[in-house]
Formats: structure tokens, C-alpha cells, sequence
């Protein structure tokens, strides 16, 4: 048992509900009940989370000296010595293998997705995230190549608000998970990660705020688009705004106050508030395109 929540770890499992961004479009589009497209969506789904464990192995290999110095990714496998470096790339071989053959066979289109995807985190792994801004950017463009991934497996066309407000609210969040680093550094003097030298506190605040302000203003604009009252036959979805607000100003909170930004996966497992809020505006965004027209 103990072995199985080890490589759970390595694998970074609670990670996997980032590609959950690939069912946004089904949900987004009104097909999150199209149980075709919703089986070929799960089946990419499995594909990404494979390939995307690959990469975070292959990143834990790389990121192994500064893992040791932190004190929270001092426990990771690789880094804590419980699993060797060699066994860590043997199994990123065969997770990146296995999860570009899924993908191939199941749709070319997102096959080539995942190897753009693949490619950029290789790169990033291997000097791309040394470099500022640069390096929160690519973050942001695997959210937004998920987003497109999910339109071609279940033929959704992608709408560009939609693209716009998934990139700037992962690099929202990209610059907030940045500030811990920077954090951290002020504490020790130690730099996590070499782009973090080009931070400070003043440049990503003021980041994170303007962030926050773009994208619920591209929310609304989202909302209110004649393309999109159109499509769902109503002028009501700007009401689900307000949880949009509350969940940016909540993280914001998590960020500014309480500094607590380290993880957002792990955020959004233990903060009560923006589960509820998240929920909230599940069920809002469901009742007036599902259940209203």
C-alpha cells in the first residue's frame, strides 16, 4: 500500500484535475450530456493525465537540487531518495509512450495537440522555465492547448472568450504560485527556481491584480456576447458572474493575506470557500443552459 501511495505521489494523481479542462468545452457548448463525446473526452482525458505524469516525473528529475531545498518538494519521491532517479526516467518513458498511442488511435487532431503539449514542457523543463515571464506563459499555454484538445475530441468549435479566459486565469494563478517562491526566498535567501530571481513581490502583485481585473471583465464580456446569447437562447448567464468575483477575490485573499499560494491544486482541495463557490457557479452556469431553455 505504502509503494501505491508512493507513486501516486510521483505520479502526481491530485494533479489530474487540471485536465478536467478538457470536458470545459462539452459543458461550456451544452453537450456535457452527449455521452459519445463525453466517453471520447474520458479517454483523452486518461491519455493527458499519462503524458502530463511523464512530464512531471521528468520535471522532478530535473528539478531535483532545488526540490531538496524546499519543504514541501523535499518530500517528493525522487527527491526524498524513495525512488531512484533511474527508475523515475524509466517509468517517464513508458508513461510518455503509452500516452501518445492512447491519443493517436483515439484522434489525430488531439494526438498532435499532446505532442505539442508534450514538447513544451520538455523544453520548459530543460531551460525554458529559467526564463521570467516566459515561464508562467508556457503554463498558461498548456491550459489553453486543453482547452482545444477538448474541442476537437468532442467537435466543439472554441470560441475565442473561451480560450482568452482560460489562459489569463491559469497565468493568473501561474503569478500567484510564483509569489510563494518569492516568499520563500525573502525568508532564506534560497531561489526555488531560477526565473524567481527576476521576481519580486512589487512586479508579481501588481500582475496578479491586473489579471484579476482582465479576466472577470472577459467573463462579463463572455456572458453578455451576442454570439453566446445566441447560442444558449438566453440574456441571463452575466448572473453567474458574481461567483466568478467571489472565487478571483477569495484566491486573491488566499494570496495577498493569508500567502498561502504555493499550490493551486492543493488550494482548491482544502479551501471550503472556493469549493462552495466553485459549486455555486456549477450549478448556476447549469441551470441556465441545461435546465432554462
Amino acid at each position: 500500500m505504502n509503494k501505491i501511495i508512493l507513486f501516486a505521489r510521483l505520479l502526481r494523481v491530485s494533479h489530474w484535475v487540471k485536465n478536467l479542462f478538457l470536458f470545459i468545452p462539452l459543458f461550456f457548448s451544452g453537450e456535457i450530456f452527449n455521452y459519445s463525446k463525453v466517453y471520447l473526452t474520458s479517454i483523452g482525458f486518461l491519455a493527458f493525465c499519462i503524458v502530463a505524469s511523464s512530464i512531471y516525473i521528468l520535471n522532478d528529475i530535473k528539478d531535483l537540487e532545488f526540490d531538496k531545498r524546499h519543504e514541501e518538494k523535499s518530500k517528493r519521491p525522487i527527491a526524498a531518495g524513495k525512488i531512484t532517479k533511474s527508475t523515475a526516467l524509466i517509468l517517464c518513458v513508458l508513461l510518455s509512450i503509452i500516452g501518445l498511442s492512447i491519443s493517436f488511435f483515439l484522434q489525430l487532431n488531439f494526438f498532435f495537440l499532446l505532442v505539442a503539449y508534450f514538447g513544451i514542457n520538455f523544453f520548459y523543463s530543460f531551460g525554458l522555465k529559467n526564463i521570467s515571464i516566459l515561464d508562467v506563459i508556457l503554463i498558461s499555454c498548456g491550459f489553453a492547448i486543453r482547452i482545444f484538445a477538448g474541442g476537437f475530441l468532442g467537435d466543439i468549435y472554441i470560441t475565442e472568450w473561451l480560450v482568452i479566459m482560460v489562459f489569463l486565469l491559469s497565468l493568473f494563478m501561474a503569478f500567484a504560485k510564483r509569489r510563494d517562491d518569492v516568499l520563500i526566498r525573502n525568508q532564506n535567501g534560497t531561489d526555488i527556481r531560477l526565473a524567481s530571481k527576476k521576481y519580486n513581490l512589487e512586479f508579481i502583485n501588481t500582475c496578479i491584480s491586473i489579471l484579476a481585473a482582465i479576466v472577470i471583465l472577459a467573463y462579463i464580456m463572455y456572458t453578455i456576447s451576442p454570439e453566446v446569447i445566441s447560442r444558449f437562447h438566453t440574456d441571463k448567464l452575466y448572473f453567474t458572474s458574481i461567483f466568478v468575483i467571489t472565487g478571483i477575490l477569495r484566491y486573491l485573499q488566499l494570496t495577498l493575506v493569508e500567502e498561502n499560494s504555493s499550490s493551486p491544486t492543493k488550494i482548491l482541495f482544502k479551501d471550503i470557500f472556493l469549493q462552495v463557490t466553485l459549486i455555486f457557479w456549477i450549478l448556476a452556469f447549469y441551470f441556465i443552459i441545461y435546465l432554462n431553455n
